[in-house]
């Protein structure tokens, strides 16, 4: 099936021809982008919320709550989980979805497990792209969930309408959650696992310590100017509330989880009577520049350009070559009238 009569499926509700995209999409294929042509005008209504967080903190656990919440009200949910890589296929592990297994005869419940592979945020370059699939075919809620390590999980918030930053009591997490700039980039912050003893008392932590860098107006993510990415940079020039809201909840048995969904509709809210364009011109700006890199390694890897690259490579790897002088030389000779 071609990628035209893949979309008219996908739009007719074909759920097998829309996991055929996403596939496309997750490889890169010619098919994607033909693909994402017609449907990237389409998309655009859905609420993207980015669900972080550190390991251990229930992220599966409370997307799978979100989800019954989104379902009891009536609204169609797709998620985006971005599992870790296998180093041997480079494929997703597909944890989530046997965590999710009670939704999977439900057809307005679609989810999708991508890998990261190896992408430093943990939030692959195609999970933006695969959540405009998903809005063009109709869910209004779409949850993007990543892997949760290290400091550029901030990437979250250029992909993402509303960031949600997941913390579990007593985990010691706080201060470090801050120092990786995730609290930086919240728009919610959720104390889950709230069963625990001092679940209260870290969200009241939390708070204060939102309180105090709402006033110092720290914008650092962790991340130096001239060495952050495209989506690291959009993230965190993205405005954001000078004290987000904090929450407590119990996944594991619902308890916060209608609050939870009330605040995201909400922070929604805000963001359409504001016109939202701080939002997308981040995630525009992380898509556009995601494509740009991937042509640009595409074309330095051309047959006409591949054996001047390998042994480029080569002499940076001998430190015959400094990796900024490899850069420039690569450059140049894909843009010759550019060189001195």
């Amino acid at each position: 099936m071609d990628a035209s009569a893949l979309v008219d499926a996908t739009l007719e509700g074909d759920r097998l021809a829309l996991a055929r995209i996403l596939t496309a999409v997750e490889n890169r294929t010619p098919v994607a982008e033909a693909a994402l042509r017609r449907l990237y005008p389409l998309a655009g209504k859905a609420h993207l919320v980015g669900i972080t967080g550190p390991p251990g903190s229930g992220k599966s656990t409370l997307v799978s709550a979100l989800i019954g919440a989104a379902r009891t009200a009536g609204r169609a949910v797709a998620v985006v989980a971005v599992d870790p890589s296998s180093p041997i296929t480079g494929g997703a592990l597909l944890g989530d979805r046997v965590r999710m297994q009670s939704y999977a005869t439900d057809r307005d419940v679609f989810i999708r497990s991508m890998a990261s592979r190896g992408h430093a945020g943990g939030l692959a370059s195609t999970s933006t792209a695969a959540a405009a699939v998903l809005d063009a075919a109709g869910f209004d809620l779409i949850l993007i969930e990543t892997v949760g390590t290290g400091q550029s999980e901030v990437e979250v918030a250029a992909a993402a309408d509303t960031t949600v930053v997941l913390e579990a009591p007593e985990m010691g997490d706080e201060v470090q959650a801050i120092k990786a700039g995730l609290l930086e980039v919240a728009d919610i912050v959720v104390v889950n696992k709230g069963d625990r003893p001092g679940a209260q008392r870290t969200a009241s932590q939390l708070r204060a310590m939102l309180v105090a860098v709402g006033r110092a107006g720290v914008r650092q993510t962790g991340h130096p100017r001239a060495t952050a990415s495209a989506a690291e940079l959009a993230a965190a020039e993205r405005p954001r509330p000078k004290e987000p809201e904090v929450l407590v909840t119990t996944a594991t048995t619902g308890d916060g989880i209608p609050e939870l969904l009330a605040t995201l509709d909400r922070h929604r809210a805000r963001g359409r009577a504001a016109g939202g364009t701080p939002a997308r011109l981040a995630r525009a700006e992380a898509q556009v520049w995601a494509i740009l890199a991937d042509r640009l390694r595409a074309d330095l890897r051309a047959p006409s350009y591949r054996a001047a690259t390998d042994a480029l490579l080569g002499r940076v790897a001998s430190h015959e070559v400094d990796p900024f002088s490899a850069a420039d030389a690569l450059l140049a000779g894909l843009r010759p009238e550019k060189s001195p």
